[in-house]
């Protein structure tokens, strides 16, 4: 397999994770979206959204759409499993996970970041207040959501789950950006115990071949 991402790309973070989870080997094709190179031919020739991540599979299947990709790769390598057997519990981890990827990221993501920049005519303390607004507001409500639920180890049971594969990526992006994590204990508690696993620490960005300061 290969895996068409960028470092920082939350998305494409998601799906290293879960590639590692699985202990599953793959190419890494570093796309440069902040250049602007997922817009351009070679790769804008593979990806119908120009986005990442894109996963293209040996039979030259490409695969696009971070948690489409996750749910293709659980379905087909089923152990680790990254959602649980009962289909109340998987509807649970769709549930935080989508806040994330749904909620979250979308608001935050670079485009649009960098359309509030060339387009709204916003200064950078602007757009980082837009960032850190939206994104404390979701972790807000994911928080709530994991009170909701049984104690448990990450956000949901005691092994990492499709939810860890999207809050990790989320709170690294904050980091960067200053975000407010105070009182989230579930949450950060859930994203503590997700950086003592060897999967998320070897595909944080910094450990990625393209990595930049």
């Amino acid at each position: 397999m290969k895996l068409y991402n960028y470092f920082r790309s939350s998305a494409s973070y998601r799906v290293r994770i879960a590639l590692a989870l699985k202990g599953l080997p793959y190419d890494y094709e570093a796309v440069h979206i902040a250049r602007g190179d997922h817009k351009k031919p070679p790769y804008a020739e593979k990806s119908a959204d120009t986005l990442v991540p894109l996963l293209e599979l040996d039979d030259g299947s490409r695969l696009s759409q971070s948690m489409a990709i996750i749910e293709y790769l659980d379905e087909t390598h089923p152990e680790p499993a990254l959602l649980p057997t009962d289909a109340l519990g998987r509807a649970r981890v769709r549930a935080l996970a989508e806040s994330i990827a749904c909620e979250i990221h979308p608001l935050n993501n670079l485009r649009v970041l960098k359309y509030l920049v060339r387009e709204l005519k916003l200064d950078e303390d602007a757009k980082n207040a837009w960032y850190r607004h939206w994104v404390r507001e979701g972790l807000e409500a994911f928080e709530r959501q994991l009170a909701q639920l049984p104690p448990s180890f990450y956000c949901y049971g005691n092994t990492p789950t499709l939810a860890d594969c999207c809050l990790v990526p989320q709170i690294f992006n904050g980091q960067r950006f200053n975000c407010d994590f105070s009182g989230l204990p579930r949450t950060m508690a859930a994203y503590e115990a997700c950086m003592q696993l060897e999967a998320f620490q070897s595909t944080q960005p910094s450990r990625c071949p393209d990595a930049e300061a």
